[in-house]
């Protein structure tokens, strides 16, 4: 039994892939922060992109951690940010080889923390990422967008522009608390502006099995979301921090270690589970 108390699958390896896109785009979403939202869309990102997917990760938080994560300095180059202000651009003029093999990344900075007010008085707001990703998507199998610690306009034009969302979850006591609120804002954006918007699944972070907090909390995910809860659980390590500092995926940095599995085990399962191509 794994540690969400259902069976442990080996998931295969993915077959490889005839051609590319278009892309399936998921949202990586939680409203809290330091759930491990960056973390795994950095290194969920570069896991598929070994399996030979074509990955373009969004960096859609000011904080730029994703863009900083893999190694990108941004203070003088085209961001996100351009390309939301500007919807005549061609995004391809923003998008930056990580250095990773099949991955391409999308940078932010500071800068995006404007945007909302920027975009407040534009027609069709909350679908200007939509429009953007859109001329790219053909390019791409997968686009994971890694999303600000907030419900605001930014994160609900992400979740207008995505198929799925994965809600990275600590396994944690009050990371528990919101949840609710996040998933009634993706029923709301279901409901008005993206009906086909799935949840692809919640994945538990962070997880120490030696601690009976850990586990009690996961308990009460896998009884509150069911199947919805991802089988692969990443644990807690200083393994993260020590790769991010480096400007590599875990995958890379270290790649023999429990968390790097963890992460190849996670881009298996979707796979399986038809999350992703």
């Amino acid at each position: 039994m794994g540690p969400t108390g259902r069976p442990y699958h080996g998931f295969p390896t993915p077959t490889a892939l005839d051609g590319h896109g278009p892309a399936r785009i998921i949202s990586l979403c939680n409203q809290k922060g330091g759930v491990g939202k960056t973390t795994t869309t950095i290194n969920l990102a570069a896991a598929l992109a070994s399996y030979g997917r074509r990955v373009l990760a969004v960096d859609f938080d000011p904080q730029g951690a994703l863009s900083a994560g893999l190694g990108i300095q941004t203070h003088e180059i085209p961001t996100i940010y351009d390309l939301l202000l500007d919807g005549k651009s061609d995004p391809s003029r923003v998008i930056v080889n990580s250095g990773v093999e099949n991955l391409d990344v999308i940078p932010a900075n500071i800068d995006l923390s404007a945007a909302e007010v920027h975009l407040v008085n534009e027609v069709a707001r909350e679908q200007t990422l939509a429009r953007a990703l859109r001329k790219v998507a053909n390019d791409y199998d997968v686009v994971l967008i890694d999303c600000q610690p907030s419900l605001g306009l930014l994160t609900v034009n992400a979740l207008t522009a995505s198929h799925g969302v994965i809600i990275p979850l600590e396994c944690e006591f009050f990371a528990l608390r919101g949840v609710a609120l996040l998933v009634e804002t993706i029923d709301k954006v279901r409901d008005r502006l993206n009906p086909t918007i799935t949840l692809d699944g919640v994945l538990a972070t962070m997880y120490d099995p030696r601690t009976l907090h850990s586990r009690e909390v996961l308990e009460r995910v896998v009884d509150a979301f069911g199947d919805d809860v991802l089988e692969t659980v990443i644990g807690r390590t200083v393994k993260f921090p020590d790769a991010s500092v480096s400007g590599m995926p875990i995958t890379e940095f270290a790649p023999e270690h429990a968390a790097a599995q963890a992460y190849l085990r996670l881009a298996r399962e979707l796979v399986a589970r038809g999350a992703v191509a």
